[in-house]
């Protein structure tokens, strides 16, 4: 040791430094690959709790959106709504048909304006 010139590099420290700066990055790799399963693992589980809450409001609106289960599993159902119930027939088109209402025979066209049916209609009224 005693022919050593600055500019000479020194063994002994060299390796220390390679094993220390190895140490190291086996130090920081593995602390990476903790921060990353814990980054997963949180994931996850935020995920699973997503699931779980639209889930739960999907079986809600499941149970709710029918009118006959709405009493009997529904916490949250009032009875005012149930008071207002419109009948079946309430929106369709020919609700106040009568069905004794007489049928209309189906005049037909006759070329004859004295045997027509406005002809005899307008006798039968004013000359008869």
């Amino acid at each position: 040791m005693a022919n050593l010139d600055a500019d000479d590099p020194v063994d002994a420290s060299d390796s220390d430094s390679d094993d220390d700066s190895d140490d190291d990055t086996a130090m920081l790799m593995a602390e990476l690959n903790k921060i990353k399963a814990e980054k997963a693992a949180e994931d996850e589980e935020k995920e699973m709790l997503k699931r779980d809450e639209e889930e739960r409001i999907r079986m809600e609106n499941i149970l709710t959106g029918n009118p006959l289960l709405k009493d009997k599993y529904s916490d949250t159902a009032s009875k005012a709504d149930t008071k207002i119930r419109r009948r079946w027939d309430d929106d369709v088109v020919f609700k106040n048909c009568s069905r004794a209402e007489p049928d209309k025979k189906e005049g037909t066209f006759i070329n004859d304006s004295l045997r027509n049916e406005f002809h005899r209609k307008f006798m039968d009224k004013y000359i008869k």
